[in-house]
């Protein structure tokens, strides 16, 4: 009987402990489901957020135009540059890439003035793909034609390269009292890009301190010495194509990116002389590009010229090849011809276009009218009433320069202001 006893007791606590145990277990796989759950759930939501990530890169990769030769890059969803024949196989594998779209910024308010008489213009047309690009002098380093699209393109490749523009005398001052610089670069993203007002080739810097470039050291900065500005907006590519301006007026110097004025200098201490477009580093990895270069020495306001000489002859208002469509950096003249007139209610002008002579005489006639209609509607936009303006086109009939050189040319592709 005891020993029956024992085994029962034996045997209660058997089953006892195997319920028990079963509990627990019962317990663990609770928890268990209930975190795969939750581990299961937050993956479904990480997936639909990147399933959203994704339709919003597609969204953007579609605001580029994407080249049918595909490279790798460390920047998918910008345009790649095309190389130049010879050095394909070296440069196809950069990380360094160009968007052609225009940045989309508001130039209402912009208030550069280029100057009126064209000293120096390179739009690169005629260059052959992958040579040294002919009006330009090398001081240091690589650079080279390439080609974007339609356009042509000068690339900084490797070496520190230092390039100059190729005057005859250009050991001389070629630089005016008053001049204006423009041109387009491309920022890789990294490293600094800088603007030497003196010739680093030809010429001594001329100054006390050693100060002579402004400098973009990020996609958003200009520096020059000690005086130094961002723009205000930060949600920007930092591999971007820009607008760059400078202005000079004895001693006075303003320096614009986009459609900001950045830097705006009373006096600098030494005397502008000529001009050096310089980048320690660019490299296969980091290309620069520029395009789109002129110089040009400024003149007198425009009221009195208006006063002087009964017009206003700009030849900063600049549209695309063969079209009418206008580039936004023409903009600060526009602006200024409008507070001209909105200051002077009594002014009337006839918007009157003129072309070079590339092309026939009808078509440069009829493209002339175009985009004189075309500046004139974008005052009209701003304000101005459409009775104090009409237009006028006279194609390639009456050039103020030479059609033999490129300053010449863009001396001749104008916009006046002709008082009424």
């Amino acid at each position: 009987m005891k020993k029956l006893v024992t085994i029962l007791l034996a045997l209660f606590l058997f089953v006892f402990l195997s319920t028990e145990g079963s509990l627990a277990q019962v317990k663990n796989p609770v928890k268990k489901t209930e975190k795969e759950a939750e581990k299961r759930a937050n993956k479904n939501v990480d997936k639909g957020i990147n399933k959203g990530f994704d339709e919003l890169e597609k969204g953007i990769g579609g605001l580029f135009k994407k080249n049918k030769k595909k490279t790798k890059t460390t920047n998918p969803d910008e345009q790649q540059m095309e190389q130049p024949s010879n050095q394909a196989n070296e440069s196809s594998e950069s990380g360094s890439n160009v968007s052609e779209a225009a940045p989309a910024l508001d130039w209402a308010k912009y208030d550069f003035v280029p100057g009126d008489k064209v000293i120096f213009e390179d739009d690169l047309l005629g260059e052959e793909n992958g040579e040294f690009p002919s009006r330009w002098d090398l001081k240091a380093g690589n650079a080279e034609v390439a080609k974007f699209g339609s356009d042509m393109v000068i690339m900084l490749r490797d070496g520190h390269p230092a390039i100059v523009p190729y005057f005859k005398d250009s050991q001389d001052d070629y630089l005016p009292d008053v001049f204006t610089i423009e041109f387009d670069l491309y920022y890789p993203g990294a490293g600094t890009f800088e603007i030497h007002l003196y010739d680093r080739k030809n010429q001594k810097s001329g100054s006390p301190t050693g100060y002579t470039d402004i400098s973009i050291p990020y996609y958003n900065e200009m520096r020059m010495a000690t005086f130094k500005s961002r723009l205000p907006d930060e949600n920007i590519e930092k591999s971007r194509l820009m607008h760059i301006d400078i202005a000079y007026t004895n001693g006075k110097l303003k320096a614009y990116m986009d459609e900001t004025r950045l830097l705006n200098i009373p006096r600098i201490d030494f005397d502008p002389k000529g001009l050096t477009l310089y980048t320690y580093h660019a490299s296969n990895e980091y290309l620069y590009y520029i395009k789109n270069i002129r110089i040009a020495e400024g003149g007198v306001k425009y009221y009195d010229r208006i006063l002087q000489d009964g017009k206003i002859i700009a030849t900063g208002i600049r549209f695309d090849t063969g079209k009418a469509t206008l580039k936004p950096e023409s903009m600060g003249i526009i602006n200024e011809v409008t507070e001209l007139m909105q200051d002077h209610p009594d002014l009337k002008f006839s918007v009157e276009g003129h072309t070079d002579n590339d092309g026939d005489d009808s078509s440069n006639l009829v493209l002339s009218e175009e985009r004189a209609k075309t500046v004139m509607n974008t005052m009209v936009n701003l304000g101005i009433s459409a009775d104090r303006l009409s237009t006028k086109g006279l194609g390639e009939s009456a050039p103020m320069d030479t059609n033999g050189t490129p300053e010449g040319k863009a001396n001749n592709r104008r916009v006046e202001f002709v008082k009424k």
